[in-house]
Parts: C-alpha cells; structure tokens; sequence
C-alpha cells in the first residue's frame, strides 16, 4: 500500500492551497531552488510524522527536490486536512493520514509511515521516534538521526537521553529561537484564537480568557486574547513564568479560582489533568474549554463525561456537555489541538522560519548524523541568524551592522567609561 488517505479527488483543491503557502514562505523556497542543485538528501528515506497542513506539503515537496524520499503520517488524529493529503499522494509521496482517525488507525498509520525502512526520521510530539524504538528497535540501528518540532516530543526525548535509552541523534528543531520564539508565539496565538472562533463564533471582547500556562505558547494565546478586548487570567505554576504574566498586565490565580469566573480557557502546557472534575463543575453555565497542547490529556475529559448527563455536538469541533447540576460546558475539537482541529494551524509565514530548521536540521543529519551522539542536540546558533536575516530580506526589511570600531569595542574589556 503505497498511501492512504480519506478522498483522493480533493488532491486539486489541496495544490491549490499549497501553491498558496509556497507564495508566503520565501524561505524555504530560496531553501529549495539551492538544494535543487546540491541534492544534499539524495539517497535520504525520510520518514515524517508531522501535521498534514499546506505549510507541512511545502517543506515535503522541498525535501522531495533536495533528492529525498519521503513517507508521511500526520501526528494528531484531528490535524490532517484532508484536501493537503490527498495532494501529496498525487504528487507521489506515500502518505498515510486522514482528519478523525481512532487512535488505533493512527498508530497503524505511522507504522506504514516506517515500512520503507528510513534513514531519517522527522517528528512532531514523537510518536514516530517511540513508534521505532518500543516496536521496531531493530530499525533504529539504520536511522542516521531524526529531528523534533515541538516542545513536548522535545522534552520527552532529553528523557529518553538522560536514561540512555535514545538509540541515534536527535535535533531540537523547538529550541530553535526563530521556531519557539515565533512559531510557539505568533504562530500558536493567532492561530488558536482562529481555531475558537470558527468552533463558537463568540465574541472575545469583554470575555474572561483563562490561559492554563504561560510558556511561550501560552503567552500568544494571552497576547492575542487581550488583543480581542478579552479580560486575560492565567495559572501557572513556575513562579518566574507567572510573575511574567503578571509584569505584561495579566491577572494570576489558581486554576480552582479561574474555574469560577472563566468564560474561555484554553490549556498550552504539556501536562496532563490540568482541568480536572472540580473545575469543570464549578465553570459558570455555557463555559468554553479548549486546548492547543500537543495532547488532549491536558482537559480530563473522562472526568467530564462522568460528570455529565448529556453530551451532544452543537456546532462543528463544539460539543455541548451538560452536567448533573445542569450547568453546560462547551468542549472544542474533542480536546485536541484547536487551530489545527477546528481551524488550519499556524499561518504559512510564521511556519516558514520552523519549517526551514526542519530541512537545514535534515541535511545536518545526512551530513554529519553518523558521528553525532544519541542525544538531543541543539541547531547552531548561526543557523537561527541566518533564516531571520532570509526572513527578513523577504520582508523588504534592513539591520544595521557593527562598525569595525564598535566590532572591537564589544570585545574590548579595557574600555571603561
């Protein structure tokens, strides 16, 4: 089986789309005409396990012209766009994902994604990498390296390394500043706040929006929402993140004491229970709940439903809740990703920057893979300069640069005042 996707008529649709993206990613199109030319990935199988957007089928399509091989699977049951997959299987890549898979289809899906046995591996939240080393541990001694987008697959790898049990090279393409500095911020504020209000059609202004941490992720959904005109609570629980908050003219308090006067709430923290029976009970009637961390166990759903006495969708990625003392909460896109859910991620600008660290991260590994440590490794501060100064020129936008004098008064620790 070469792809599987849900209706391969949608594929004209979907290259529309993508021709879209590729007009709003300068980057990674300069990226692309280079390595037309270099093929730094030729002889690469590139496995990826990576939302299906628009922006996702640009950076395929670069790795395809860098002379890669290239086998995909989307790595959130709600995230794939349909009309995208099935552009990407007519282009001939294999392709395994659909919007609403079973958990059980998506790890079938990824195991498809592994069947060409790749060199490479690249992952968002890394199902793929756990996928390879709890069922296919044999395959890893083949696999050069892999790269990470997020800030949870990231985490839960520097895990595995610090228990030894990380078998090849990983680059952090979160830890990136033009990934986790605009992508987290920019990326996952506008794009989020887009995902609620395709689910609801609320409006935010006037509205307590309660943001369950303040990471970089979370501080765009806090940034954005008080740019609706909504009143901005958050909860945390890293005191220096909270003082943030409280520094940028947001309100801070517990979660117990958010539940109460919430009208929206949004979850961005990569742990699991932080809106648990006792909030969803003490919510005012008609509460919004959503969730833009790479997992749904940020809202305890189960806890929820034992809590209700009905449950029905009201709206497209909005289901009604009505709870045993009457009241109702709205839960959006099933407690998945919101903006990729219920709306399209993040826009293809933003997505430009990360998905450029994702390919320089790839020839890296090709390059120079098969020396590197299995461990997590970070991208090469130089790397960040150079696509900002790409994005930049793209933007029409000039820097100054140092002097030769003020270049060695920089360096000069004998200058004093």
């Amino acid at each position: 089986m070469n792809s599987k996707v849900k209706n391969p008529s949608l594929a004209p649709q979907g290259r529309l789309k993508i021709e879209w993206a590729e007009s709003r990613m300068p980057v990674l199109m300069k990226l692309r005409e280079e390595a037309k030319k270099t093929l730094p990935l030729k002889g690469m199988r590139i496995a990826g396990c990576l939302h299906v957007t628009k922006e996702t089928a640009v950076l395929i399509r670069t790795l395809k012209a860098a002379g890669a091989e290239v086998s995909w699977s989307g790595c959130n049951p709600l995230s794939t766009q349909d009309d995208i997959s099935a552009a990407i299987a007519d282009e001939g890549v294999s392709i395994f994902a659909w919007h609403g898979m079973s958990k059980e289809e998506f790890y079938w899906a990824i195991e498809q994604t592994l069947a060409f046995k790749p060199t490479l591996t690249l992952d968002d939240g890394a199902d793929l990498i756990f996928t390879v080393h709890s069922k296919f541990p044999q395959m890893a001694k083949d696999i050069i390296g892999g790269t990470e987008e997020t800030t949870t697959g990231v985490h839960r790898l520097r895990a595995m390394a610090q228990d030894g049990a990380l078998k090849y090279p990983v680059i952090a393409i979160n830890d990136a500043e033009t990934k986790w500095d605009f992508d987290n911020v920019y990326g996952t504020g506008q794009s989020s706040i887009d995902g609620i209000v395709r689910a609801t059609n609320v409006l935010l202004g006037g509205k307590v929006f309660v943001v369950a941490g303040y990471g970089h992720c979370g501080r765009g959904c806090a940034m954005r929402a008080k740019g609706m005109g909504a009143r901005v609570v958050v909860t945390e629980i890293t005191p220096t993140h909270a003082l943030k908050a409280v520094l940028e003219g947001f309100e801070v308090m517990t979660m117990d004491q958010a539940a109460k006067i919430g009208d929206i709430f949004i979850t961005a923290t990569g742990m699991k229970d932080i809106i648990v029976q006792r909030h969803f009970e003490s919510m005012k009637d008609g509460a919004i709940v959503s969730n833009t961390g790479h997992y749904d166990c940020e809202l305890n759903l189960d806890d929820l439903k034992k809590a209700s006495k009905n449950i029905r969708e009201v709206r497209p990625n909005n289901e009604e809740y009505t709870l045993k003392n009457g009241k109702k909460v709205y839960v959006l896109a099933q407690g998945r990703l919101v903006n990729l859910a219920a709306a399209e991620g993040h826009p293809s600008e933003v997505m430009d920057m990360s998905f450029a660290n994702q390919f320089l991260g790839m020839v890296r590994l090709a390059k120079e893979g098969k020396s590197m440590k299995p461990i997590v490794h970070d991208i090469d501060p130089a790397q960040d300069q150079e696509i900002a100064s790409i994005k930049l020129a793209a933007l029409g936008m000039s820097i100054d640069k140092l002097t030769p004098e003020q270049a060695k008064y920089a360096n000069d620790y004998s200058a004093g005042t």
